[in-house]
């Protein structure tokens, strides 16, 4: 199948059962635009590409995601939690984690898709209430995080780094607790990893997938959580009961 083509002057997207059954390719073109994003989340489609490519967009299926109260936590990452050896936050610096997503991977000798556009884009989300992340610090020094968007119910998470062991499973196992306790339906993991799999993640269809993420948009009541965590240190929240 040929991708579709996006019109730069109209946000809309077509079907994403029409995206390529072999990897989920669905359309190029567009914009980074605050409101293209938000409309591409909540149908299940994000952007994915590397600098010098137009924007490509995916809705891969089968889907993996993770349920946040199912999260696996390892005996190892157990006694890291127990141990306190991080300080974790929530929003307290959501660019700072963007640009060490984007710096480990150059580092390691991986390509990335954050490109300058990308990340221009998600930190303006970010203003907008939309994006969040969890950082991971040890002697004040940023070690660790994740970012995602969150739209209702669900949590597409989009990038995770690691300076130190368990650094960014912690970041996980906090997001997890953080969105169990205010009743998110579910993480979007986008793409599969052995690393998140081995964490709890599952994959389900193209149409359980759609059906979870119909209804997760209108879980508005979740939303409510982000403004009284962002900037805060979590404590002791992994090892409450």
């Amino acid at each position: 199948m040929i991708p579709f083509w996006l019109d730069p002057h109209d946000i809309r997207f077509p079907d994403p059962r029409l995206a390529e059954p072999s990897d989920g390719l669905l359309a190029i073109g567009g914009d980074l635009s605050e409101e293209r994003l938000l409309t591409a989340y909540r149908m299940g489609i994000f952007p994915w590409y590397e600098e010098g490519s137009p924007i490509l967009w995916w809705s891969p299926a089968p889907r993996l995601i993770l349920k946040p109260e199912k999260i696996r936590v390892s005996r190892r990452l157990a006694r890291t939690i127990r141990q306190g050896r991080f300080t974790v936050s929530v929003d307290r610096d959501c660019p700072a984690v963007i640009d060490a997503c984007r710096e480990s991977r150059i580092r390691n000798g991986e390509g990335t898709w954050i490109t300058e556009e990308m990340r221009d884009a998600y930190v303006a989300l970010h203003g907008r209430g939309q994006v969040h992340s969890v950082e991971c610090r040890q002697a004040g020094e940023l070690v660790g995080g994740l970012y995602g968007v969150a739209i209702g119910g669900v949590f597409c998470g989009e990038s995770m780094f690691s300076l130190v062991p368990d650094a960014s499973k912690v970041a996980l196992a906090a997001l997890c607790r953080i969105l169990a306790d205010n009743g998110f339906d579910f993480i979007d993991c986008q793409m599969r990893t052995s690393h998140l799999v081995r964490m709890g993640a599952v994959e389900v269809s193209g149409k359980k997938f759609r059906q979870m993420l119909a209804r997760a948009v209108e879980n508005r009541t979740a939303e409510q959580c982000w403004p009284s965590l962002a900037g805060r240190e979590l404590g002791n929240i992994l090892q409450e009961p």
